[in-house]
């Protein structure tokens, strides 16, 4: 959950011979999924300063939830619990300062979850 034990897990994934880690951040107090840039810089800093090198990947998916009640989708949109959305720009915060090697960022739409939640990539 936190900065630290992502870090650890994914220093133990290298070692095991992972060469790519793919990076999520979680708040430690809340333990949902962040887009925080200093959890994300946190995380980076530790995986650079240890012994392993992977290729690091940093998720620039969060941010594209949008969740609806199925029984009234348009009365519904936004206002459901699980919605998150913000701007591609937004998403990619964090990568324009770190600057990883690679990133991952969902550019189409599409359904996630369990069916009532709908990631949502707009192409501009």
């Amino acid at each position: 959950m936190t900065p630290q034990q992502i870090a650890e897990s994914g220093i133990e994934a290298a070692r095991a011979g992972a060469s790519v880690i793919h990076i999520h951040v979680r708040d430690p107090e809340t333990t949902q999924g962040s887009r925080e840039t200093a959890f994300y810089e946190e995380v980076v800093a530790r995986l650079r300063a240890s012994d392993v090198d992977p290729v690091i990947n940093l998720t620039a998916g969060m941010g594209g939830d949008l969740a609806i009640d199925p029984s009234s989708p348009a009365e519904s949109l936004g206002r459901v619990e699980g919605t998150d959305l913000v701007s591609g720009l937004e998403r990619l915060k964090h990568v324009e300062v770190i600057r990883p090697e690679i990133c991952t960022l969902d550019c189409g739409t599409l359904n996630f979850g369990d069916g009532s939640q709908i990631y949502v990539g707009t192409p501009r």
